[in-house]
């Protein structure tokens, strides 16, 4: 057998240089709210690490992740509450965690972990080999969310001891332990999973303390966490549907960090400010014109050409987005190994649009292009409007609200022509079009092959399959992507901790402190 990673000191060196390089949504309602003064703290906490509030726009639907999709609830529970046998660093490097070693057999199929000792969960229920195996068999059996299914290729999970398991998989797949270090990986106690939706039970170095709906969840401080323990007593995520609102929070101090500024264009009003500081990287969050292949008239290729070449995306970046994103061309982003940069293929070329919409027959189509509220979403919603217009699209916009509306009528019933959505799950390509029955009703059996070759060849086989996926996804216009989102962080200047780049689903409050 060959050896992957065997030391938890490497986890422990990652998590320190991360601090000191300082990023898939809090003050408690009965609160305080704190001054703007150096040192001060937002709801009514001391001036070092007794409370930190964080400001998101989008909340959770309830906690339960075995039932329940969205990038807002891992946002909060992943890392923090829920742990993964293993997680990934700034640089997407797969590290320990409940898991302080692991080897891979030669056949690529047999996972061996050994498990970190003295682990309770938050009830006080003991964390063993057994609640891996009950977790992995769970998501696998049980789960009703289409997330699940990398861990449908698990084939058996063996407790060999207290403290070590193996799982064997019906064939190699390179992307099962990075989904491992996701959602799907989180680890549960069978003791405790009567009502996941409002009372998570996990290992992590934080518990829910209150959720109160439509304001604020509340996190506090493990006691009997296995780990280091975080620095900050309370940790309150809190949320805001207006994006001035967010921007005003942290003006006002009731807040101490935007944990995704909802609307760059407002950045100046924090920039060259020395109470603040601002955080630029980059997400997994790619910003995708989605098309419904599923029914005409989406399932006409021409229309789905005309409407590429219609989008300028670079001046619908630097209207609706203030030019902070990267253009990528297809669903990989830059931080991803397959990267490659596909902007070229289809050119900004407005008589070309024009030309094809005309003989694809739909040119007296009205296209419904509709669209969550979220700001992205809506912002650049009219840009698109406008740009497909002047190439003789007829575009007509409707707003859905955000989660509920919009995840019935197009994420589940597909009733829409047009939708921009943020896919923000990492390597998110094989889920969004990998599945006929997706929302995007994509249906390619070569990109399908493509992806099992991937996914079971050797990792440089891999890389160059993948590639030509990401390749073959975009010259059949299957989608348009306008942008990756960028990973934009505003906190107090004292906020130590604060990720660059936002690579996993979780936003990982353990390693933030205050200086």
């Amino acid at each position: 057998m060959k050896s992957r990673l065997t030391s938890r000191t490497l986890a422990l060196l990652a998590a320190a240089s991360l601090v000191t390089a300082s990023c898939s949504a809090g003050a408690p309602g009965e609160g305080g709210t704190g001054t703007d003064q150096g040192g001060s703290t937002a709801g009514g906490g001391s001036a070092d690490t007794e409370e930190l509030s964080i400001g998101f726009g989008a909340e959770p639907e309830n906690l339960d992740l075995t039932t329940t999709a969205g990038a807002a609830l891992p946002q909060v529970l992943l890392y923090n509450i829920y742990e993964t046998l293993v997680k990934v660093d700034q640089d997407g490097t797969i590290v320990p965690a409940l898991a302080k070693s692991w080897t891979v057999s030669e056949d690529r199929r047999t996972y061996t972990f050994v498990l970190q000792e003295g682990v309770t969960f938050s009830n006080g229920d003991e964390f063993t080999a057994e609640d891996v195996k009950y977790s992995i068999e769970s998501v696998r059996d049980d789960w009703t969310i289409s997330l699940k299914e990398p861990m449908d290729i698990v084939e058996s999970v063996e407790v060999v001891s207290p403290t070590e398991v193996t799982v064997t998989l019906s064939e190699p797949s390179n992307s099962w332990l990075y989904r491992m270090t996701t959602r799907i990986g989180a680890m549960f106690s069978p003791d405790a999973t009567e009502d996941l939706a409002t009372e998570p039970v996990g290992t992590g170095p934080y518990e829910l303390q209150k959720w109160t709906r439509g304001d604020s969840i509340s996190l506090s401080r493990n006691a009997e966490y296995w780990g280091d323990e975080p620095a900050f007593e309370t940790v309150n995520f809190k949320y805001f549907k207006d994006p001035t609102a967010l921007n005003n929070a942290l003006l006002t101090g009731t807040i101490n960090v935007i944990g995704l500024l909802e609307s760059p264009e407002t950045l100046g009003q924090f920039e060259g400010n020395d109470k603040y500081q601002v955080i630029e990287g980059t997400t997994n969050g790619e910003v995708q014109l989605s098309f419904n292949n599923g029914s005409e008239p989406m399932q006409n290729e021409q229309v789905r050409q005309a409407v590429r070449h219609a989008i300028d995306h670079q001046a619908l970046l630097d209207t609706c987005w203030a030019g902070r994103g990267t253009l990528i061309g297809s669903m990989v982003p830059p931080t991803d190994p397959w990267y490659e940069d596909l902007t070229g293929l289809y050119p900004y070329d407005v008589d070309k649009a024009s030309a094809l919409l005309e003989e694809s027959g739909h040119a007296d189509h009205t296209f419904r292009l509709r669209l969550p509220t979220r700001s992205y979403a809506t912002s650049c919603g009219t840009v698109v409007q406008s740009q497909l217009e002047q190439a003789g699209f007829n575009v007509t916009i409707d707003q859905l609200e955000f989660p509920a509306a919009w995840l019935n009528t197009v994420f589940t019933n597909a009733d829409y022509d047009m939708t921009i959505i943020a896919h923000t799950e990492p390597r998110d390509m094989t889920k969004v079009f990998g599945d006929p029955g997706y929302y995007t009703r994509y249906d390619s059996e070569e990109f399908r092959d493509l992806l099992q070759r991937a996914d079971s060849g050797t990792e440089q086989e891999e890389v160059e399959l993948l590639k030509e996926a990401a390749r073959l996804l975009s010259t059949d216009a299957a989608a348009d992507w306008l942008f990756v989102l960028p990973n934009l962080i505003v906190a107090e200047a004292g906020i130590t901790g604060l990720p660059q780049n936002a690579v996993s689903e979780s936003f990982d409050v353990t390693g933030l402190g205050r200086s």
